[in-house]
């Protein structure tokens, strides 16, 4: 029927309240008339197509602000109470971001110099295109880890060793000071070419950013659950640690990668163990002794200080003198940052024939960076009452990775340890953001060179310190198998791929898991027998509650899940044991005996017999309405809709009518197009369980009497 004329019958019971035996029950139809929809998509397009490509001032206008978010905030900024906290936060961001970078520059398997100037631009871009006022985009140990993996390989495929080799000429390519090679191609060694393979997936990954917000799917964020980023993050910090402990024991050991990797790690750990560099491990221990109950004291007193304690600096102030007036290099062989140069190197596009061998890779770092930077930003203003928007986030972190790509920098996103500290020393707006790129360019244009002698054992340790938060997220795991055993479940099955496979593979088996238990649960869904709350018109679950009362001779029934191809089979199971009665098995019986009673009839001949009566198997069970409450059921799909059908066909041959109450009104037209019930029928839908209640005892009632 087309939608201009349809017509939804509800139907309502009201009783007469003269005398006990002389109640009058009757009905009357109450006509919903739907909403004319216009249908015309050729009229639509045009409309959509003249509001896209109209062009005034005023649209111009809230474009550009809408697209440069810094244009909104930044007049309106209130100097006096503001201030005072962007500075201090960004002063203690920067003093904590400096040796962050240092060492996540490591576990990306690049050079120290690369990880200060991705927190310097990232910072200053995001400043100008983000929405959100707390978040601190800069490295994140997760993101580092997978893009280091693909560095790594690439690396090896381009032929050069993990450890710096003797340079070769790459077209293309840039050498950091290098010579020329015949005077032709400049020379590039191995961090040269490592820092332009990071730098082709950072680009990558943010133009698939800003592709996510062109296209506005900022909405596939939901499809990554809290238990699933959680379990991802934990999984992954796992394989950080594992990465970082040949630096704590000062192992040369190159990095594994691929399917299962954090095996082959530990193997080639306990291999080479007898080689461990005393020297560092007792650094490692001393670091560990100094950074771990810093940051739990800070952690502690988090609300009587006003500022963190900067440990991790102390840490590396305190190690690189130890390290440069003790000469570990020289009488130990110790492993040092080595040098870092000072100031800005030249810019340099991508290089862009490697773009379809780490194309494919740059989509999970795309959408992890993405996904934690959206999340977070949307937490962080819920809690401080203001919004932000999902689609500009995604420009906003596009362009932190698009801009830096040419300025040897590598991927960034948000980062919560960073962002709850920023939030948490009285940050206000991104000004704090704006102060923490000039701390880190103070340490780029002058303080660098003086990190020369700091050992990688340390660096490892400030990663691994870092860490804690992912990690005692197993410590969490009773309260949350408490909570939902489900998402609990969830997490453990996203961190075990995640550690013991791959970052890339763990991420693709939790959204697969998380999509599955969503599909199961309505699979299997609650789907109780419902009572009447007494003196009320309301009904609850008999499983559920106490002191509930039953009507005689209704039976009411919930399915709390969409009914389509994928349930419709537990529906009816569910609906048949609740009730008691399987309609095919009663009419099967029935047959039985009418067959029986025909033989016993021709058997007995010439002796009087009563004739097979017609109302056999009329009445067979205890009820004689089936009221299906559809609150829960959010669509239909055309096999739930046949199946429905069969429901009320199958109860109807055996005398038991079903009636439908609280349809939604997509289910109600779902059930008109698919001809379950014909205009003017006075029977199947009702507003409320308690009108079809009341309609089925007056309609039995009407036909004993």
């Amino acid at each position: 029927m087309a939608a201009t004329t349809e017509t939804n019958h509800i139907h309502a019971v009201m009783e007469g309240p003269e005398g006990d035996d002389a109640k009058c029950s009757f009905h009357h139809t109450m006509f919903l008339e739907p909403q004319e929809k216009k249908r015309n998509v050729k009229a639509l397009l045009v409309k959509q197509a003249k509001e896209t490509c109209s062009c005034t001032p005023a649209k111009i206008k809230d474009c550009v602000l809408g697209f440069f978010p810094i244009l909104q905030w930044l007049p309106k900024y209130k100097l006096r109470e503001y201030l005072l906290g962007d500075v201090m936060s960004g002063v203690i961001v920067g003093v904590l971001l400096v040796p962050q970078s240092i060492a996540y520059s490591l576990l990306a398997g690049l050079e120290p110099i690369y990880g200060l100037y991705t927190s310097f631009f990232s910072c200053i871009i995001y400043c100008i295109f983000g929405t959100s006022r707390h978040i601190s985009v800069s490295i994140f140990g997760v993101v580092c880890l997978m893009l280091g993996q693909v560095v790594d390989r690439e690396v090896e495929r381009a032929g050069y060793q993990l450890q710096p080799a003797v340079p070769s000429a790459v077209p293309g390519l840039g050498g950091l000071g290098n010579g020329s090679s015949n005077g032709t191609e400049p020379l590039c060694d191995r961090g040269c070419y490592a820092m332009a393979v990071a730098a082709t997936i950072t680009f990558i990954s943010g133009v698939y950013q800003v592709a996510m917000g062109f296209f506005q799917v900022g909405f596939v964020s939901v499809y990554l659950s809290d238990s699933l980023l959680s379990g991802f993050v934990t999984g992954a910090s796992i394989t950080v640690l594992t990465s970082q402990v040949k630096y704590l024991l000062g192992l040369d050991l190159p990095r594994s990668g691929g399917v299962g990797s954090i095996f082959t790690t530990w193997i080639n750990i306990f291999r080479s163990i007898h080689r461990t560099n005393a020297c560092d491990l007792i650094t490692s221990l001393l670091c560990f002794l100094v950074l771990i109950p810093g940051k739990e004291l800070n952690e502690r007193f988090k609300s009587k200080l006003k500022a963190p304690v900067p440990v991790e600096l102390f840490v590396v102030v305190a190690a690189t003198l130890a390290s440069h007036f003790g000469k570990l290099k020289e009488n130990y062989g110790s492993s040092i940052s080595g040098h870092i140069p000072t100031g800005f190197l030249p810019p340099r596009p991508p290089v862009w024939t490697l773009i379809p061998s780490v194309a494919l890779d740059a989509i999970p770092i795309a959408i992890i960076g993405f996904a934690i930077t959206v999340s977070l930003s949307e937490m962080f203003a819920k809690k401080h009452g203001y919004s932000v928007r999902a689609n500009q986030e995604m420009y906003a972190i596009g362009f932190c990775n698009i801009i830096p790509s040419f300025f040897h920098c590598f991927t960034t996103s948000a980062a919560l340890a960073k962002t709850l500290v920023k939030e948490s020393t009285g940050c206000r707006t991104q000004v704090s953001g704006m102060v923490t790129s000039l701390v880190i360019l103070l340490v780029l244009l002058v303080i660098a060179p003086l990190f020369y002698s700091l050992q990688k054992c340390v660096l490892a340790v400030i990663t691994i310190a870092s860490l804690r938060g992912a990690l005692r997220k197993f410590r969490d795991l009773p309260k949350m198998w408490h909570l939902s055993r489900v998402d609990t479940v969830i997490w453990g099955v996203t961190m075990a791929a995640t550690a013991l496979i791959s970052t890339e593979i763990g991420l693709l088996v939790g959204v697969c898991f998380s999509m599955l238990c969503v599909i199961f649960r309505t699979q299997r869904p609650e789907a109780p027998l419902l009572g009447w709350v007494a003196e009320s018109e309301t009904y609850e679950s008999l499983s559920a509650y106490k002191n509930l009362q039953t009507k005689p001779g209704v039976v009411v029934f919930r399915f709390e899940a969409p009914i389509y191809y994928i349930n419709k089979e537990c529906f009816k199971s569910t609906l048949y044991k609740q009730t008691g009665v399987n309609p095919m098995w009663v009419k099967a019986a029935k047959k039985k005996a009418e067959k029986r009673m025909l033989k016993e009839k021709e058997a007995a001949s010439g002796a009087k017999q009563s004739s097979i009566p017609r109302d056999f198997g009329s009445e067979p069970v205890g009820f004689h309405t089936i009221v299906i409450d559809c609150c829960a059921v959010q669509f239909l799909d055309t096999a739930g809709i046949r199946a429905l059908k069969e429901v009320c066909k199958d109860y109807g041959d055996i005398g038991v009518q079903v009636l439908l109450a609280q349809c939604s009104p997509s289910v109600r037209s779902s059930l008109l197009r698919g001809e379950l019930f014909k205009q003017g029928e006075d029977h199947l839908l009702f507003h409320s369980v308690h009108q079809a209640v009341d309609f089925a005892l007056g309609t039995h009632g009407a036909s004993k009497n």
